[in-house]
């Protein structure tokens, strides 16, 4: 018999599929594609540069805490830009679009399962995985690759005030740094990252709201629900990533 757990993982992986192959599928849903964008844009951009702040001041103090120890100051730089592309922007791109515009789908598409519009869709020979959550899932890619970008640049430029603030560092040694560890591959990762978070973030979005019963109590449990699944598999994936990259491209100057 299949559990609760596996069933879930199951389902989601089918319908994982299913929206991969309706991605080649046309006609194309520009108008919504559009839509949802500027819809996720609103909800997310604001929350996004306020987070990236203290991100990029976090990891300038304490990585510029734990370099000053060893003596070597002038690389803070290097490795603030290498923890923020590489990690923190990536992560905080992924848990801003999840809570954010990943609530707002679960939350849009349990309500037309509870009001049959889905079933009513099917009846009528549209596809609702096509028609609805092809371009949800498009728009929640495209823009967390444009929010990893500004929380990366947020948070670089975050790490430099407080480094040269708080730590009496020196901004010529920190904007100097940065290419001392950190390669354009670290770039590339976190463009990876964010667009692979996205696509996770709008899936199980999705497949929780397409899948809720029992009326609005069972929306609320789905959105609930589509969130913490989603900030787990976040993690999960982010770690598989890092590990993979490690591996395949070496740090830079070994």
């Amino acid at each position: 018999m299949i559990t609760g757990p596996a069933r879930v993982a199951g389902g989601l992986f089918a319908f994982m599929l299913d929206v991969f192959v309706a991605l080649f599928r046309r006609p194309f849903q520009a108008k919504e594609f559009v839509l949802q964008a500027w819809f996720i844009i609103r909800v997310t951009i604001v929350p996004t540069a306020l987070v990236a702040i203290p991100f990029g001041a976090v990891i300038a103090l304490q990585v510029g805490g734990l370099i000053k120890q060893f003596g070597a100051q002038s690389f803070t730089g290097s490795a603030a830009v290498l923890a923020v592309i590489r990690e923190a922007g990536p992560i905080a791109t992924a848990l801003l679009i999840a809570g954010a515009a990943g609530s707002a789908i679960a939350a849009d598409f349990g309500s037309r399962k509870i009001r049959e519009e889905l079933d009513a869709m099917m009846v009528l020979g549209i596809d609702p995985i096509q028609r609805l959550v092809v371009p949800r899932v498009l728009a929640c890619m495209l823009i967390a690759l444009f929010l990893n970008s500004l929380v990366s640049i947020v948070g670089v430029a975050g790490g430099y005030v407080f480094n040269v603030i708080l730590q009496d560092g020196t901004p010529g040694a920190y904007v100097a740094s940065f290419t001392a560890l950190a390669q354009l591959p670290d770039i590339y990762q976190g463009m990876v990252k964010a667009v692979v978070f996205g696509f996770l973030a709008a899936i199980v979005a999705s497949y929780k709201g397409m899948n809720a019963k029992g009326g609005p109590k069972g929306v609320g449990d789905a959105v609930n629900e589509a969130v913490v699944i989603t900030f787990t598999l976040l993690f999960v994936v982010n770690f598989v990533i890092s590990a993979l990259y490690l591996q395949l491209v070496p740090p830079k100057g070994m």
